[in-house]
């Protein structure tokens, strides 16, 4: 099968992201941060070397094992109880589905104009930008308290400087915004090996 390279990539870096968000890095991280975007990397070269119906297949089976790992987490047991709790799930499926897609959308749309870059960078930036948004919204705001009632979301909704410097906002807000630089920061990064690999692959496309 000639999407399995891309399938196992992506589901790679799902299940590693699940197992690394549940521990922090610093105040205002989880080690997934480091994990997680490297997922549009994989979206991105399937999608320059395989075409839009092909990373979309890859984004699907991603989500797929993304559901199993929210089911298999919430039927483990931590200190404060599920490992996953619905709110998570519902906000990591539904930011991974989003971004994902839309990304596939826009790298399409602009593979064929101007820079090799503008197709990888722009899809990326856009699509972390989505998920980043969707997950802590929905798993974290205050607001959205009546999607899981039994969901004590308190301490992420504690009145903080932002990033310990800015104004004085919600800690969830603080950790989007690390968890966003951090996405933001690894899409530049990801052109390197974006570049390398089309090129070894297809060097009079690339």
């Amino acid at each position: 099968m000639r999407y399995l390279p891309g399938i196992l990539a992506m589901a790679a870096i799902v299940v590693a992201s699940n197992i690394l968000v549940q521990h922090l890095y610093g105040q205002w991280l989880t080690l997934g941060a480091f994990t997680y975007p490297f997922a549009f990397l994989v979206t991105d070269l399937t999608n320059r070397l395989q075409g839009a119906r092909a990373a979309r297949l890859v984004v699907v089976s991603g989500f797929v094992v993304g559901v199993i790992c929210s089911l298999i987490g919430s039927q483990i047991m931590g200190e404060f109880g599920p490992l996953v709790s619905f709110r998570v799930a519902l906000a990591s499926g539904l930011a991974f589905l989003t971004a994902q897609l839309t990304d596939v959308s826009i790298f399409n749309r602009l593979r064929a104009r101007g820079g090799w870059w503008k197709a990888p960078l722009a899809s990326t930036l856009v699509g972390s930008s989505l998920d980043t948004v969707i997950f802590f919204t929905i798993a974290f705001a205050a607001q959205l308290t009546f999607l899981e009632p039994a969901n004590d979301v308190a301490w992420a909704n504690e009145i903080l400087p932002l990033l310990g410097l800015g104004p004085a906002l919600p800690l969830w807000v603080s950790l989007a915004l690390a968890d966003w630089c951090v996405k933001i920061a690894l899409a530049v990064v990801a052109l390197v090996p974006f570049r390398a690999f089309i090129w070894r692959v297809t060097p009079r496309l690339a």
